[in-house]
């Protein structure tokens, strides 16, 4: 069950946390991973991770707001695996800003890597994933990494929570634009809850802050507290997700959104 033998994958912003957690998981289920991000030596350090662990991995740089940069990383993965199978648009930030408090250039920072680099990476890497589709039984897969706050409003950053929503609706439509191609490429999206990694921590200050407070430990119990399921979620359950949404177990699904938000959005 959701083996990626013999497949390529491209996942951006894979220094760490889930997009690092998904290479390690997807080379795990015997694919060929090429990890790309801006942070270098972290980068290098997840690869090596993945090679001594005995799976295929290549680190790149990889600015995902750059048409270039994107060129080069899908030209390095053919020239180095021969395809190009899945997609993971994992790149992003998280302002943490009241939307009266954040800056144009703020706002500019983050839709370019939120939402351009999406738009970028899929455009990028959409004929090669097309190719490698007509062999393949379902097809290939673009998984892009959305949020809960892309599904309902965020009182914390609304500015994030627009990006998020961008990010779900260019997956469905991006979905129905390969459709009417005819070509076989899969294009899901995946919206986790707030999640224990760098980005959470993050979230965790920035409520702290709007509460004028500086007790971040509250504000991560608070947080934990309002997922149902009794705890916040790891990289390792996003994750999971995305190899099952890249695998040929998910054949049937495209333009679909699937939440992993330990019941938060249940509510």
């Amino acid at each position: 069950m959701n083996r990626l033998d013999g497949k390529t994958a491209l996942v951006s912003g894979a220094a760490r946390g889930i997009g690092a957690e998904t290479a390690r998981l997807m080379a795990a289920a015997g694919a060929a991973v090429v990890i790309g991000d801006v942070l270098s030596d972290r980068l290098r350090g997840t690869a090596r991770e993945i090679t001594a662990g005995g799976g295929k991995a290549l680190d790149l740089a990889l600015d995902v707001t750059s048409e270039e940069s994107w060129a080069d990383a899908v030209a390095q993965t053919t020239k180095q695996f021969g395809k190009l199978d899945i997609l993971v648009n994992n790149a992003g930030i998280f302002l943490g800003k009241d939307l009266m408090d954040a800056t144009l250039e703020e706002w500019n920072r983050l839709v370019a890597i939120n939402m351009t680099g999406v738009w970028l990476g899929t455009k990028a890497c959409a004929p090669a994933l097309a190719e490698a589709g007509k062999s393949s039984r379902h097809g290939s897969a673009i998984v892009n990494l959305a949020s809960v706050a892309g599904l309902v409003g965020s009182q914390l950053d609304p500015l994030y929570s627009m990006s998020k929503g961008g990010v779900t609706l260019f997956t469905k439509s991006a979905a129905l634009a390969f459709g009417r191609k005819g070509w076989r490429i899969r294009v899901n999206s995946i919206h986790p809850g707030v999640i224990d990694t760098d980005m959470g921590a993050q979230t965790f200050a920035s409520r702290a802050r709007q509460a004028g407070s500086n007790d971040v430990e509250g504000a991560r119990s608070v947080a934990a507290r309002q997922h149902p399921i009794g705890r916040l979620g790891l990289a390792e359950d996003i994750a999971l997700g995305i190899v099952f949404l890249a695998s040929d177990d998910a054949g049937f699904m495209t333009g679909s959104g699937m939440v992993v938000d330990g019941g938060l959005t249940a509510q």
